[in-house]
């Protein structure tokens, strides 16, 4: 079969002393399939240089690379997604953190992988993210977009937080906590699951709200439809912290409102063929495991 992709990039965990040889070797694997690679400059900065390969910007790989193939973790792939969904480039993950959620792909198993996304023989699926921005009297503070989750809490209070929650323009209810994860699918096997929220098939057109540490008992976590914007506005007299994809955050004020919204902009991943949600789940959070007998 005819190779669907001429040029990738390469973007790699910062500050992690095993993704330097792993970056290089896949670089120059990829290399010896006649294929123009590029490694991200921020990667090559953390792993001491490049070599002879040539180095690229989010912006170039973004406007050129037919494909970006991350090598890290779950965390890297999220902060890559950030950077690149805009531009509708492809991601595949090599997986070298702990859960691999998102990386799928073993490092042991990536040459053979890669081989076969680069012959063609994929799954692609598309992932949406949330749009947010924080208003404060009305005027856009601050704005990003996230993959997993976007968590509202009470920052470095040792107390709960007041805010009201509202769904399109209405009221839904006050809520003393100690905040809210605004999860998309991908997220809901992240901070969502830990807090007992929902697991959200990928493929589900949902947004799903979970309490933290709710006040009220009655307070339980809830799923929405992906098209309805979501506000919370943060009660006084507390401040407060807002966190995307727990990587960037933005400090509230108390009469604050974080709004957030599907992004118009989804991310596209590629798995290996023999890919599967569900032997994904039974591996990662070990369902199925034998029993342990003391």
């Amino acid at each position: 079969m005819s190779t669907k992709f001429h040029s990738i990039a390469l973007v790699g965990k910062y500050q992690s002393p095993d993704v330097a040889e792993s970056v290089m070797a896949i670089a120059r694997f990829l290399r010896e399939r006649g294929l123009m690679v590029w490694i991200e400059q921020g990667t090559a900065s953390s792993i001491g240089g490049a070599g002879d390969f040539p180095v690229a910007s989010y912006e170039h790989i973004g406007g050129e690379a037919d494909l970006a193939v991350v090598i890290g973790g779950d965390g890297t792939m999220l902060h890559t997604a950030r950077r690149l969904v805009e531009y509708g480039v492809p991601l595949a993950g090599v997986n070298l953190g702990r859960l691999g959620f998102l990386t799928d792909i073993a490092l042991n198993d990536a040459r053979a992988r890669l081989d076969e996304i680069v012959d063609g023989r994929f799954r692609e699926e598309t992932r949406f993210m949330l749009d947010a921005e924080v208003l404060r009297g009305g005027v856009r503070m601050f704005q990003t977009r996230a993959l997993n989750d976007i968590v509202v809490n009470k920052g470095d209070l040792g107390r709960m937080i007041e805010f009201d929650l509202s769904i399109d323009g209405e009221y839904v209810y006050t809520q003393r906590s100690d905040g809210m994860i605004v999860s998309t699918p991908t997220g809901s096997t992240a901070y969502a699951l830990s807090s007992n929220g929902p697991i959200l098939h990928p493929s589900v057109g949902g947004i799903a709200l979970v309490p933290l540490c709710p006040h009220a008992l009655t307070a339980r976590p809830i799923t929405l439809p992906d098209s309805c914007r979501i506000d919370i506005e943060l009660l006084p007299p507390q401040d407060a912290r807002v966190h995307f994809d727990g990587q960037a955050r933005f400090d509230l004020r108390a009469g604050d409102c974080v709004r957030m919204t599907r992004s118009q902009h989804a991310l596209r991943l590629l798995h290996p063929e023999s890919y599967s949600y569900f032997a994904m789940l039974r591996e990662k959070l070990h369902w199925s495991a034998t029993p342990r007998h003391n």
